[in-house]
């Protein structure tokens, strides 16, 4: 089976990442996607982080009325912090019946270069990437805006899918002010978080 990876902390998962998951799932010649929640982004700080599990509660409430997508902790189950090439490793050994691709934004890509061991990872897996609209913060973070070499590698393949510029922290820091995200969550996601309290200080 082709599987598509989509690694994030999702912290927490919103709709933009649902429209990204169900695209690949939907309109690409992946079979299902497995959203990897990871513990902890080796270029993130931990402390804002909600606690793994919730994170991952969260993700599967949000998937489980669909049959093309699943959650995964694979990576709760290896050393920290995660790296996507062990990861990757991992899954092979483990199941020898799966073919593994990436899917990443195209701001990934610009920076896969920096990745540990990432060309042992664009030469063994398939890449499904999509286009990002990138907040003002990450627009100065960019500059200069360079498309990355690796658009042209065989094993990348661009994807026309939706985007929304819709951000995770967005949504923590609109929950903190006290305004409404009803529309930027699926609605148990959305009376999970209300109901836990979750970002609210």
């Amino acid at each position: 089976m082709k599987i598509g990876l989509y690694f994030g902390t999702f912290n927490p998962i919103h709709v933009g990442h649902l429209i990204i998951a169900n695209y690949m799932a939907d309109f690409t010649d992946l079979e299902k996607v497995w959203m990897v929640v990871t513990p902890q982004n080796p270029l993130k700080k931990k402390s804002s982080l909600l606690a793994d599990y919730h994170r991952l509660a969260l993700a599967r409430i949000a998937v489980e009325d669909n049959d093309k997508i699943e959650v995964s902790n694979i990576e709760f189950e290896l050393p920290k912090p995660s790296y996507t090439v062990h990861t990757l490793t991992y899954l092979k050994e483990k199941f020898p019946q799966h073919e593994f691709s990436l899917i990443m934004g195209e701001d990934n890509l610009r920076t896969l270069h920096k990745w540990m061991n990432y060309e042992q990872i664009i030469e063994n897996h398939h890449i499904y990437v999509y286009p990002r609209a990138l907040t003002e913060q990450e627009r100065e973070e960019n500059k200069p805006y360079s498309p990355s070499k690796l658009m042209t590698h065989p094993h990348v393949h661009l994807c026309d899918a939706p985007v929304m510029k819709v951000s995770a922290s967005f949504i923590r820091q609109a929950i903190k002010n006290k305004k409404d995200v009803r529309y930027l969550l699926t609605d148990p996601v959305y009376k999970y978080v209300k109901e836990m309290h979750f970002y609210e200080k």
